[in-house]
């Protein structure tokens, strides 16, 4: 296992983190906990001191399972990273309360890093006027917490904000060889790395979409490679490939999976992929955009929406839709997301276009986005949707406190 530098505090990191997000489950949904606590203790024995949950994962199971997971001396050879739920927060208590009890679920006196989960520029603005500066540097004087970042899904504009809105330890932003420019994107990666944050990268995989099914045309490209790799250990790599990153989270939800990351992360030094290499994952995103339906780059010029749309991000789930497949994840996940439920938001949804045209002469693709977001309603809204929000809502705000 390789290991890099957290910027602040000099702890040497493992470049694979384990994501306890996707743990294998049983039949019933409920976390397959023999098999997912071999899984982290494998991982563990083989360098990895990293382990990201957070508070809705796994119906609100993931971190009482690490807790059990992380018995047996576990608990010391790793770094805990969770996340507050700031979408559940209403006032200043719930931020104490919401960290108490996951003091609690885990097990342990104090959670080396602590995230402010899924901020986004309104939600930032929403959670900072709280008093969350008050409340990270209390629980950072008092111990419970040790380092204070944020983990982070709005626009770029957005990011810097967020970035210098406090004296942050450390972020993590959706990051792979298709979202450079979405999100944070390389823009904030740098910005980042250059107020000394440490960067914490989710989503290397695009929630292992670029993984597993590859569509053959992408596969054709990967072979053209003079060192064979698979398409995961492409991805992981050009990831690792930058020195900003300190850690990658992975997902694991199989045994062969946390061994394939493991074989990745022996490889993954900074700046190890020569130009040719390079040249070829740019190529495999090429492709990948050529099979886009919507050739949205992200850019936000379009926003904001007068009626509330969130543009991007319903071309990014339609887009995803054709690129990838699993339908019934992403019309989950466009319920969550553009619904409000993860946000803390006002719906975003498609349907809520009433063809202004505003965002006709702001779009540098000129691309007919009225017309688009029709197509995103007609497949992601209609019969159902207000039953996945229902279930949205107790997956993502399954309070305990």
């Amino acid at each position: 296992m390789l290991y890099r530098k957290m910027p602040k505090n000099g702890d040497e990191l493992s470049i694979l983190g384990f994501g306890a997000m996707r743990l294998p489950t049983r039949s019933n949904g409920s976390i397959d906990e023999e098999k997912a606590t071999q899984m982290v203790r494998y991982a563990i024995d083989n360098g990895v001191n990293y382990v990201d949950t957070a508070w809705p994962y796994h119906m609100g199971q993931s971190e009482p399972f690490l807790a059990c997971a992380l018995a047996d001396g576990y608990r010391e050879k790793v770094k805990i990273a969770t996340k507050m739920p700031q979408w559940m927060v209403k006032s200043h208590v719930d931020m104490d309360h919401f960290l108490n009890a996951q003091l609690q679920k885990l097990n342990t006196d104090h959670i080396d890093y602590y995230l402010v989960h899924s901020l986004v520029g309104s939600s930032w603005k929403t959670i900072r006027d709280l008093g969350l500066a008050e409340f990270l540097d209390r629980a950072k004087a008092d111990g419970r917490i040790i380092n204070a970042g944020f983990s982070y899904h709005g626009s770029g504009e957005d990011f810097k904000d967020v970035v210098d809105g406090y004296d942050w330890d450390f972020c993590q932003i959706q990051y792979n060889f298709l979202d450079e420019n979405i999100q944070a994107g390389t823009k904030g990666l740098e910005y980042a790395a250059s107020r000394g944050l440490g960067v914490v990268i989710m989503e290397p995989l695009r929630g292992g979409n670029l993984a597993d099914p590859v569509p053959s045309e992408v596969i054709n490209i990967w072979n053209e490679a003079e060192i064979k790799r698979s398409p995961v250990q492409w991805a992981f790599r050009w990831v690792w490939n930058h020195p900003e990153i300190t850690v990658v989270l992975s997902g694991m939800s199989e045994p062969n999976q946390v061994e394939e990351n493991l074989k990745a992360a022996e490889d993954g030094f900074a700046n190890s992929l020569n130009n040719k290499e390079l040249k070829l994952v740019e190529k495999v995103a090429d492709k990948y955009r050529e099979l886009m339906k919507i050739n949205c780059t992200g850019c936000r010029y379009c926003m904001p929406c007068p009626q509330g749309v969130d543009i991007p991000a319903c071309f990014e789930t339609y887009n995803n839709l054709f690129m990838f497949g699993g339908k019934d994840r992403l019309m989950m996940m466009y319920a969550a997301k553009l619904g409000g439920i993860l946000r803390g938001a006002d719906r975003n949804f498609a349907s809520q276009c009433v063809q202004c045209g505003q965002c006709l002469d702001l779009c540098p693709q000129n691309l007919p986005i009225p017309g688009m977001l029709e197509k995103v309603a007609e497949e992601f809204e209609g019969p159902g949707l207000g039953e996945r929000m229902e279930f949205a809502k107790q997956l993502f705000a399954n309070d305990s406190c």
